[in-house]
């Protein structure tokens, strides 16, 4: 009687295990907290969109999203951290222009951005910022150049490290105007702003969020968008293109994944951005920063990135900077 009761509860349990058919370990993601690494330090705009971010994601699917910030080497040594990751969705990473800029400029990475990392959602478009010391005697872009070439390897630009869209904004601008400026490199424009407004280092081309809250709270001056068109949300800074004719540098914020992460992971995820990206509350966090969501799907941030390495591979060489 005990065998047959025993052998009857077995076949219980086989048959439920049919029905109820082991779910796939992604079924449940996540169902505990991911962390998403970022390239640069807390305070600069890469960590302010990655918290807004963060918080919504957390919010909405019911684990941490906890950022993670690992800093230098331009954003590489978040993006090696990642990439070394096991590939189930619990290691994300933060996407920017470095990371496009990477592929051309540093000669010996230990890996190759676009065939280790899956695409996985773009966040938002935004342009840099030029913006200089109040103390420094320029108010126009023009006065700008004007002033750096009466006074060649006398102005030095901040960055937010090498590779950066930061840097190479301003490798552009130099090679585009002929101004001789000396490059000092950050591990995040957070960390450079104190030496700006002290005036110890005249410039940054900083990405928006940053730039504009500097300058919004009388830090520094604005001179000028990288953006071939003024941008929306600061209609009264002026292009520099407009003094430069042809200059543009735009970037993008986005998430990747290690290569190999589950396709249902990465839909998971992507779908919770392109959702919170119509959230009003969200988007209007996101204005006041300057950017502009831009929802894709995986294959469409993929074919973006993917142009985007061209297109910095095109600059890098123009300016001929490189680091080895």
């Amino acid at each position: 009687m005990l065998r047959i009761l025993r052998n009857g509860f077995f076949g219980l349990v086989f048959l439920i295990s049919l029905f109820s058919a082991p779910l796939p370990a992604y079924a449940g993601y996540p169902d505990r907290p991911v962390h998403w690494m970022i390239g640069f330090a807390a305070g600069g705009p890469v960590d302010i969109v990655a918290r807004i971010m963060a918080q919504w994601l957390s919010d909405r699917l019911g684990q941490q999203f906890i950022v993670e910030n690992r800093t230098g080497s331009g954003g590489n040594i978040a993006a090696a951290a990642a990439i070394a990751s096991p590939a189930d969705g619990y290691t994300l990473l933060f996407v920017a222009p470095n990371n496009a800029i990477s592929t051309s400029l540093y000669k010996k990475l230990p890996f190759d951005f676009l065939r280790d990392t899956a695409p996985v959602a773009s966040i938002m478009q935004l342009t840099n910022m030029l913006v200089v010391s109040n103390a420094f005697p320029a108010k126009t872009v023009r006065e700008f150049i004007d002033y750096c070439k009466a006074n060649p390897g006398k102005i030095s630009f901040a960055s937010s490290g090498n590779g950066t869209s930061v840097h190479m904004s301003a490798e552009l601008f130099k090679a585009m105007t002929k101004c001789d400026m000396v490059h000092v490199p950050y591990r995040g424009s957070a960390i450079a702003f104190p030496d700006i407004i002290s005036n110890k280092v005249q410039l940054i081309f900083d990405n928006l969020p940053s730039a504009l809250e500097q300058s919004k709270g009388g830090n520094v001056r604005a001179l000028g968008v990288t953006s071939p068109q003024r941008w929306p949300t600061v209609p009264d800074v002026p292009t520099i293109a407009e003094t430069v004719p042809g200059f543009e540098s735009v970037g993008f914020y986005g998430i990747s994944a290690p290569k190999g992460t589950p396709p249902e992971i990465v839909e998971i995820v992507n779908k919770a951005v392109n959702e919170a990206l119509k959230d009003p509350k969200l988007v209007a966090r996101l204005a006041e920063t300057g950017g502009i969501p831009k929802p894709m799907t995986p294959a469409e941030f993929g074919k973006l990135v993917s142009d985007e390495t061209e297109k910095w591979r095109k600059v890098v060489a123009f300016a001929g900077v490189s680091v080895d």
